[in-house]
This record gives structure tokens, C-alpha cells and sequence, in this order.
């Protein structure tokens, strides 16, 4: 009897173990489901404060954060930090340098306080260098500031901004674009990024040159050129026979593989793109290139390498631009300390890579990556072309021989910039948009949070065949202000109705041809620090960013050095 029961007990135990392990099963399943949904404590960070990028802006942002209390976290797709501003454009597009204050007026400070040590003179005296500079001197000795300099010393004056004021900083975090955003009652409660690390805030900056938080948070925002139409401008959409700079084709050059035979096709680098009339909007971007860092000093110079699947056919064009006498090629070697330059475009046919990145605002990265890598083939081979090709006049190879990348410069990427020029990609539509009427001084700006000088400066966004059948470039302008204008705190904030805590301090709200100005690495850096006191002040009076009184984040902004209308030029 008792064998009975107990090998009836045991039949019913073996009988329940599927129910058990199914049970079991749905609890880990469940347990599972919700570690995908919910961070683990090892991977969620928290701040008042969360800075997305690693530009400029982003590092100017963290340290206003800062020095108002705030607790703030840098999350950065790069892993060097200052974008451009350490990635090769050290000859700074100032404008007027009296209307650069605050943080970024710090930065130019701290550049020259390096350039004071003797050590900073490696491969030039200091007195060599001499004061050069466009527009503006290199070296301001009363002021103390110093606005041309090489790319290392400048991520040095970042990294140092990072630990002083112990700015925690996440680098190689790339935001997840699809769904890495989480908001709730039209505000951004948490973002995450590929690897997995949520990053939860009260306010939310993006510094990226992509605009890819704002984009991703669903605000409204533009890619290309407005018709002019859009906001009654003059220099917007299509700007063809506008020769406002040297970027353009002096003498009738052919397009064709066989000069004057349209059957044998175009030459590589040429847009068979029927030309839209002057004023109408399109969704095409400026050119991209890389600001190279070139050195001329015979121990500090790598020679130009010859890029994987080099085609001198495709530079063909210059050989011919080469032929009608044409002889510039030097003029945008713009010399910084150590007998080094920040090489940019110059002339018809140069670094800039017309037309090739439209697609690059709202690419994925890895097609972005894709873009960049054919970038960069362009511009290695253009400066191996240079150098070598027998279609390149002697005394053109013979001087390009003197120069090669700056071996002490971006050593963990073969010398090569590790950031491309983004000149424009997307840009917000928020409270306000600034339009040439604000910049060129029709209209009186409201609410100012810094200022701008620069020209309306747009490279070219098309290489096409005229009407004659010539080659030539459109899109390039260069309008000058009369005088440094005013920023609106508008222009960095959405609608309130889209997201009430997010600041965009780079893709700011503007017309493609007010960015054109706007889009210079000091006014990121002023527009960063002024994000940032918004953020903070915002947070202390649990506001929308919209609703902040405009008198609190002035009053702040001034205290602190920054520049908002033309009676406060330094």
C-alpha cells in the first residue's frame, strides 16, 4: 500500500515537471522582456543636464552646465572632442572677433595662453609665425586671445575644459535614430543609444552638426535651399552667374570626356542635373570637405599616400582648368603655428566635393560613413593628383612636393581629419527663424543670445553644363553684413507644441542663407553656453524653455560675458 502511494506520488511529480519549466519558462521570458525594455542600473545615467554631441557647442554647453550647478552628461558620437574646431579648421572664420564673448572668448584665451609656452613652438620659432591672419590677426596681445592654431591644441583646450569642471563624458555613443527617444507629454524624458545606455535628463541640448536628436524627437526642421519665396529673401534657392568668391570656372572649359562631343559623356565630378531657375528651393546641401592639416617641415611631413582605386580620369577636369593658365592652387593654404596650414577649397575645381553629399543629412550612419569614405577618396586622390600627375604643371608638382599631411597631427587616423565638414545639414523650424533680413540689418532681431558677423557664406551645391555647353558651379554666395548682427533665442528652441526641453545650439532655425553665416565654430560655441544657461534656468523654475522669461536668461547671459547686441562689443 505504501509502495502504491509512493509510486503514485511520484508518477504525479514527473507528470507536473513540463507545467513547472513551462512556468518556469514564462517567468525568465518575462523577466527577459523586461530587462529589454527597462536599463539595467549599469546602464542608465542621469543628469539635470543631457548634451548630445561632442562638437564645439557640446563642450561649452557642459561647462555652463556647470558652472551654474547643474549636473550635466557630454553623450558623443565623436570620440575626439570640438568637431571642426579640432579637426583641422584652425584659421577661424571670426568675422567681427569684439562680438565673441563668454565661453568662447575663453576657448580663444586659453589657445593662446598655449601658444605662450616655448615648448608649443616645435618646427617654428615663435617670432617666424609672425601676426598672419584674414580680416582678423592671428595673436590679439591686448586682448589676450589667439584665433589660428593647430588641431592638437585646440582638443587639448577642450580636454582640459572636460576635466577641470569634470564633465562626465560618453564617447563612441551613437544615438539610436528609430528608437532612442523617449518623450512623454511633449518632452524628452531619456534618449538611448546604440550600445544600449539610456541617458535620462530634464533638459536635453543637441550639438550634433547633423541635427539627429532634434530630428529623432520629431520637431519640425528643413534640409537644402528654401525657394525665396519661402521667407521673400534674395539669395536663397538656386544662385547660378552669382560669382561672389574665386569658386568658379574663369574660361570656357568642355564637360566632355572628348572636348565638344556630348556622345562621349560627361567627366566624372560633373551633374548631368537640368538647372532649376535662380530662386527656386531644392533639397540640396553646400559642399563638404575636410579641413587638411599640411605641414611643410621635411621631418613633420607624411607624403600625400595614393588612395585605394585611384582614377587620375576623374581629375581630368582640373588638368584642364590647369590648361586655360589658371594658378591658385596655393591660396587657400592658410598658414597656422609650425610651419603647418588649414588647407580649404579654393578655386573651380578643389577639396570641396560639389554635390556628393545631398543624400548625407538624413542618411544612416552607415551610409553616412559611406559618404565620408567617398570624401575622402576624392580629396586624397585630388592631393596625390597634385603632386604626381604629368598633366599638373611642373612648378605646381614641385611646390605640392614641399608639402604632406602633419605627421603629429590625428596620429590614430593616418593623419587624416577625423571630422568632416558638415557645412549645413538639417536645420530646426522653431519659435523664430532667422532669415538674411535679420543678418544683413532690415529687421530688428528679438531676444538676443549672442551675435554673429560673418558673410552669407554658402559654397557650391552644383557642377552642371550651362546652356552653351561649359562647365561651370552654382550655389556659391559671399554677402557681406554691414555690421554684426543679433541671434534670437527663438532660433535654438522648437515650437513649444513639438518638445518644451530641447535646445538645438548648431541646426539652429535659419534660412539656408542666414546659416550661411550663422555656421561658424565661435558662434556654435556662443549659441552652446547660451543653450545651456536656458537649460539651467529653466530647470530652477520647472518651466518649458518656451515660457522662460526672456529678462532672467539676459540678465544671466551678460553676467557671464556673452555678447548680444552691438553695444556690448568688447
Amino acid at each position: 500500500m505504501k509502495k502504491l502511494s509512493y509510486l503514485k506520488y511520484l508518477r504525479s511529480a514527473l507528470d507536473a515537471i513540463p507545467v513547472f519549466f513551462l512556468l518556469f519558462s514564462i517567468v525568465v521570458s518575462g523577466l527577459a522582456f523586461k530587462s529589454c525594455q527597462q536599463p539595467t542600473e549599469s546602464q542608465l545615467f542621469q543628469a539635470d543636464i543631457v548634451v548630445y554631441g561632442g562638437t564645439s557647442a557640446a563642450i561649452t554647453a557642459a561647462v555652463q552646465a556647470k558652472k551654474m550647478g547643474k549636473s550635466v552628461i557630454v553623450v558623443s558620437p565623436d570620440v575626439h572632442l570640438g568637431g571642426l574646431s579640432a579637426g583641422g579648421l584652425g584659421f577661424t572664420d571670426t568675422g567681427d572677433k569684439s562680438v565673441i564673448g563668454g565661453l568662447a572668448r575663453e576657448f580663444y584665451h586659453r589657445i593662446y595662453m598655449h601658444y605662450q609656452k616655448e615648448d608649443a613652438w616645435k618646427w617654428q620659432k615663435k617670432d617666424a609665425y609672425g601676426n598672419v591672419g584674414q580680416g582678423t590677426p592671428a595673436i590679439d596681445g591686448n586682448a589676450r586671445t589667439m584665433w589660428i592654431f593647430e588641431p592638437h591644441a585646440a582638443e587639448r583646450v577642450f580636454e582640459d575644459f572636460v576635466s577641470e569642471y569634470e564633465i562626465q563624458v560618453f564617447r563612441d555613443e551613437w544615438l539610436d535614430r528609430e528608437n532612442g527617444v523617449q518623450m512623454e507629454n511633449d518632452k524628452i524624458t531619456a534618449i538611448t543609444t546604440l550600445s544600449g545606455k539610456t541617458f535620462k535628463g530634464k533638459m536635453f541640448l543637441d550639438t550634433t552638426y547633423e541635427g539627429d536628436l532634434l530630428a529623432a524627437a520629431g520637431v519640425s526642421y528643413h534640409v537644402g535651399r528654401e525657394s525665396n519665396d519661402t521667407y521673400g529673401e534674395t539669395w536663397n534657392g538656386v544662385q547660378f552667374g552669382v560669382f561672389q568668391h574665386r569658386h568658379y570656372f574663369y574660361e570656357p572649359i568642355s564637360p566632355y570626356v572628348v572636348p565638344d562631343d556630348p556622345s562621349s559623356g560627361l567627366l566624372p565630378e560633373i551633374s548631368d542635373a537640368q538647372l532649376s531657375e535662380n530662386g527656386t528651393g531644392d533639397n540640396k546641401v553646400q559642399a563638404y570637405n575636410f579641413r587638411m592639416c599640411l605641414s611643410q617641415h621635411p621631418e613633420n611631413r607624411v607624403p600625400f599616400p595614393k588612395p585605394e582605386g585611384y582614377d587620375p580620369s576623374r581629375y581630368e577636369l582640373l588638368a584642364r582648368v590647369f590648361e586655360t593658365g589658371w594658378d591658385e592652387t596655393f591660396d587657400k593654404f592658410d598658414p597656422i603655428p609650425n610651419l603647418k596650414t588649414d588647407t580649404n577649397n579654393h578655386g573651380p575645381f578643389s577639396t570641396d566635393y560639389i554635390g556628393k553629399n545631398y543624400a548625407y543629412p538624413e542618411a544612416s550612419y552607415e551610409e553616412r560613413k559611406a559618404i565620408i569614405k567617398e570624401h575622402e577618396d576624392y580629396q586624397k586622390g585630388l592631393m596625390y593628383f597634385l603632386a604626381n600627375d604629368p598633366k599638373v604643371p611642373e612648378k605646381v608638382r614641385s611646390e605640392m612636393s614641399k608639402w604632406g599631411l602633419a605627421k603629429d597631427e590625428f596620429t590614430d587616423n593616418g593623419n587624416w581629419p577625423h571630422q568632416i565638414y558638415v557645412r549645413e545639414a538639417r536645420r530646426l523650424i522653431g519659435d523664430y527663424v532667422m532669415t538674411e533680413h535679420d543678418v544683413l540689418g532690415a529687421k530688428e532681431v528679438p531676444q538676443p543670445i549672442g551675435m554673429g558677423s560673418y558673410a552669407l557664406d554658402s559654397h557650391n551645391i552644383q557642377r552642371i553644363v550651362t546652356a552653351e555647353g561649359y562647365v561651370q558651379n552654382e550655389g556659391d554666395i559671399g554677402v557681406k553684413p554691414k555690421e554684426p548682427y543679433s541671434i534670437s533665442y527663438g532660433t535654438i528652441i522648437p515650437k513649444k507644441q513639438q518638445c518644451e526641453n530641447l535646445l538645438v545650439a548648431v541646426c539652429v532655425s535659419s534660412s539656408h542663407t542666414a546659416f550661411g553665416s550663422i555656421r561658424m565654430e565661435p558662434v556654435f560655441m556662443i549659441l552652446g553656453q547660451s543653450a545651456a544657461t536656458a537649460a539651467a534656468l529653466a530647470i530652477e523654475d520647472n518651466i518649458a524653455v518656451q515660457d522662460l522669461p526672456y529678462e532672467k536668461l539676459q540678465k544671466r547671459l551678460k553676467a557671464d560675458g556673452q555678447v548680444m547686441v552691438l553695444n556690448e562689443r568688447l
